[in-house]
């Protein structure tokens, strides 16, 4: 090492980020691979900023005031973060620093070019790459001009660019620290970036080059559009060679400046494709040693490249591990779930405990590989069937890959000798006591589970819970619970088939099973209209709910007149539904009944936007109106050729969607009672451990597996540097969006909507609830903060069965994710909401407040203004 401050990039390696920055680092390790060439250069510690800021004591004050702004707050960035910057770099550079860097340069060459580069302890990391945060200052010529950009790098750490995305991540001011980078210029003939995995779709298997003449700076900064090289197994699969009118180069005295390129040239392709597989080739040597794929930035210098920085990609969506080097194509369980946030470890753990089918984790998100159903024609037919009913666009995703005729293998159907699967479609007969007898089932399972797991702790818990979850996946698994779900689906595609044939008409389906029985997920939206009518008549019930801010305020109602009665239909309506919340499926989220106040908004819209008596008239409504509808069809078959046989038919169908299509969301009711049950006992279990300080908190044991917790409560020791690591993981899985549909290659698909048939700027989506309805869009991401009125449109990215008491409320329902028999498209039609679903981006497309149309027969969005 040259100096205490100033360490030279070949003393360097990747474990030095807290030292020299993460490009320094990753620098550090560059120049340690074989066959890589990285120019020379040096680091100016992190320690050397420390000490220039322990020169403006008045940077403290102003680092307080930064971490208390509101991040859209940009004015007031803009100020305070141009204060700090200018301090610091009106701060004179210490002589023994300055003299040790100017020594670092004389060493190498004190005429030659140096780029001057910010190398924050913050950036290049796998979870979030600060790309461009922080400044480069390029072509800089001697001592005191190195010596200015080194200190105008420092300031580069207060951008407001910078600030804003530390907060919006995050991540502490005082926690980041600036090292800088000074490296021999380099004058190349071409430059650009490597992207080792294709940035866009995200395949592992594919290269992506972007190439252009001069300075790269040229291309980052937008100047010229690319060259663009795809490479997959050493060979350019695809190119585009653009226009390249400018360049950038270097100036003899320091500096840059854009220069015309010659109209000969402009067209050339700025590396041959030899030179675009060579440097693939040696991507994929930096990739191997940093373990994950990277985006590179390269220089060709006389036929040869150097490589001027490598950081990770952060935007591509994590692979499931598989254990093999075999082919395997997965499916979102979030999209199916209505869920698609990332989950915390012990509910990715406790799901996949209580899952029928196998999973696999990553991103925070659960897939399943149907890479075998799909090899086999009999099965693919019957899944591509079904997913096609339930989401159109993982049917076009699947057959995508399906098209690709190398990746998955075809396989034999089953022959004789194999068992056959268990039918769960086998017909039953539409009575009603089957589905008493199912929802009894359930709650005595649930009673007993409530019973039994009172008086366990310690290691006797878990196996407990244990056999607890067999018994969970045997409910879910009874063969009459399987029929009784796929009776009223089935049903529901026969009318809506078998309709749309005989009278023309389009999904007739979505008024017969209007307000059906035994719907645990819709009597949940109209028993909190019931919690309403209790309240409304008592104005300093009201008056006191509007201020609500905690979760104690069910103890504080008593005090009020009218308060009792309060409390105790909203007690009574969370001892029905409180183990319910947004994305339950994960067992950690917070449930109604730990956050009652998460309620209380909806409880005022109700109050505000109803009569007394709401709850019974909508469903009187409903059922007279389905019961309308089924004489009307009846009656209009009847006079067709063969009508008595179809109307027949017809009425047997309709008799089984109203026996078992609202029983479709009670098995959900089931786990999740099931889930509050298991969770409390495991926090109980997390409170012992925190009293005890094995655990600096309790919430602690969600960032643990069930396995790990177990292990944890039988050794009373906890790693907490792995807990830290599972809060910064779950953290940087917001950023990700998950696919409907991912491959081993990590190549992500969306699916895509094939129509020609909806009016031009109409957002596509899968009709799943009829009828056409305009009004206000309200886009809503946090339940809690819905503020609704008669006639608005919910426009979210996804519903689970908790967003229903939103439901009545509204006139119409438009949501990003979502099929023909998830919760929500189940409750519009029980409601008889118009609705589309699976309308991909629709809260970024449409804006809150703007009026749309819904298309819920069609199965478009129009926005109108």
């Amino acid at each position: 090492m040259i100096e205490p401050y100033v360490w030279d990039l070949q003393e360097v390696d990747e474990t030095q980020v807290a030292d020299v920055g993460g490009k320094g680092a990753h620098l550090g390790g560059l120049s340690r691979i074989e066959g890589i060439r990285v120019p020379a250069g040096f680091c100016v510690t992190t320690d050397a900023f420390r000490r220039i800021m322990a020169e403006a004591p008045s940077i403290d004050d102003r680092l307080d005031q930064l971490s208390r702004l509101d991040p859209d707050d940009r004015e007031a960035i803009r100020t305070l973060s141009a204060e700090i910057r200018r301090t610091i770099e009106g701060i004179a550079v210490p002589g023994d620093l300055g003299a040790a860097i100017t020594r670092a340069v004389t060493q190498i060459g004190e005429q030659a070019a140096y780029a001057v580069r910010s190398s924050a302890t913050a950036e290049d990391l796998p979870t979030a790459s600060f790309a461009g945060q922080q400044d480069t200052y390029l072509n800089v010529v001697g001592p005191t001009a190195i010596l200015q950009h080194v200190s105008r790098c420092w300031a580069s750490l207060f951008t407001e660019r910078a600030v804003t995305y530390r907060r919006r991540n995050g991540i502490d001011h005082r926690t980041v620290h600036m090292a800088v980078v000074v490296q021999r210029m380099v004058f190349p003939d071409a430059a650009g970036i490597l992207f080792t995995a294709d940035p866009v779709t995200g395949n592992r298997k594919v290269a992506t080059v972007d190439a252009g003449f001069g300075l790269g700076e040229a291309l980052v900064s937008g100047l010229v559009n690319p060259d663009v090289f795809k490479v997959r197994h050493g060979e350019v699969v695809a190119k585009a060679i653009a226009a390249k009118k400018r360049a950038v180069h270097a100036l003899p005295g320091g500096g840059t400046q854009e220069v015309a390129i010659d109209s000969q040239r402009q067209d050339q392709p700025a590396l041959t494709d030899a030179q675009v597989v060579r440097l693939v080739r040696l991507g994929r040597r930096i990739e191997a040693h940093f373990g994950r794929p990277q985006d590179i930035e390269w220089c060709l210098v006389d036929d040869g490249f150097q490589i001027v920085q490598s950081r990770p990609v952060t935007t591509l969506f994590p692979i499931p591990e598989s254990g093999d080097q075999e082919n395997h194509v997965y499916v979102s369980v979030g999209h199916g779930q209505m869920m698609t946030d990332p989950m915390k470890p012990l509910g990715l753990s406790m799901w996949r405990l209580t899952a029928m089918v196998p999973m696999h984790e990553a991103g925070g998100r659960l897939f399943v590989d149907v890479t075998r159903r799909l090899a086999s024609p009999a099965s693919r037919d019957g899944l591509l069937d079904v997913m096609g009913k339930g989401d159109p666009l993982i049917r076009d995703a699947l057959e995508t890959v399906l098209d690709r005729d190398d990746f998955v293998p075809s396989l034999p159907d089953a022959g004789p000798g194999r068992p056959p699967a268990r039918d769960a479609s086998a017909p039953v007969e539409a009575d009603p006591a089957i589905v008493t007898e199912l929802i009894e089932r359930s709650q005595v399972s649930v009673a007993a589970l409530e019973r039994d797991i009172r008086t366990k702790t310690g290691p006797a818990l878990f196996d407990f819970l244990l056999d607890a979850f067999e018994e969970h996946k045997r409910v879910l698994g009874d063969p009459l619970n399987l029929q009784a779900i796929m009776a009223g689906m089935e049903a529901t595609w026969w009318l809506n088939d078998k309709l749309q044939d005989w009278l023309g008409e389009k999904n007739a389906a979505d008024t017969l099973t209007l307000s059906a029985p035994d719907n645990v997920t819709s009597e949940m939206g109209l028993a909190l209209l019931d919690v309403a009518d209790v309240i409304r008549s008592q104005p300093e019930v009201v008056a006191f709910l509007q201020g609500v801010e905690d979760e104690g305020f069910l103890d504080e109602l008593p005090r009020i007149a009218g308060g009792t009665e309060a409390r105790d239909a909203i007690e009574a309506y969370l001892d029905r539904y409180g183990m319910r919340c947004v994305g339950e499926i994960d067992i950690t989220r917070p449930r109604w009944r730990e956050r009652p106040a998460t309620l209380v908004p909806v409880i005022l819209d109700n109050v505000r936007n109803f009569e007394p008596g709401a709850a019974e008239r909508r469903f009187e409504q409903g059922r007279r109106k389905a019961q309308k509808k089924e004489l009307e069809v009846l009656s209009r078959l009847r006079t067709l050729p063969d009508g008595d046989r179809k109307a027949d038919e017809t009425k047997r169908m309709i008799d089984q969607v109203r026996a078992f299509v609202g029983y479709r969301e009670y098995p959900k009711y089931g786990i999740v009672s099931r889930y509050f049950v298991y969770k409390q006992a495991l926090l109980e279990e997390a409170e012992r451990l925190a009293q005890a300080n094995v655990l600096s908190e309790k919430e602690d044991i969600f960032y643990l597996t069930f396995q790990e917790l177990r292990d944890v409560v039988r050794s009373r020791q906890v790693d907490d540097r792995l807990i830290q690591q599972r809060k910064d993981a779950f953290r940087s899985y917001h950023a990700l969006t998950p696919p409907r549909v991912l491959t081993s290659d990590g190549e992500a698909l969306t699916g895509a909507y094939r129509r020609d048939d909806v009016p031009a700027g109409a957002l596509i989506g899968l009709p799943v609830s009829a009828g056409t309805v305009e009004g206000r869009a309200r886009v809503i991401l946090d339940m809690a903060e819905a503020d609704l009125e008669a006639g608005d449109i919910l426009v979210t990215a996804f519903t689970d069965p908790s967003w229903s008491p939103l439901f009545v409320g509204i006139a119409g329902l438009v949501t990003e994710v979502g099929g023909l028999m998830t919760h929500g498209a189940v409750i519009a039609r029980e409601y008889g909401l118009p609705a589309v679903v699976g309308v991909e981006q629709a809260t970024r497309l449409i804006r809150d407040g703007q009026r749309i149309r819904v298309h819920g027969t069609e199965g478009y969005v129009e926005i109108l203004s």
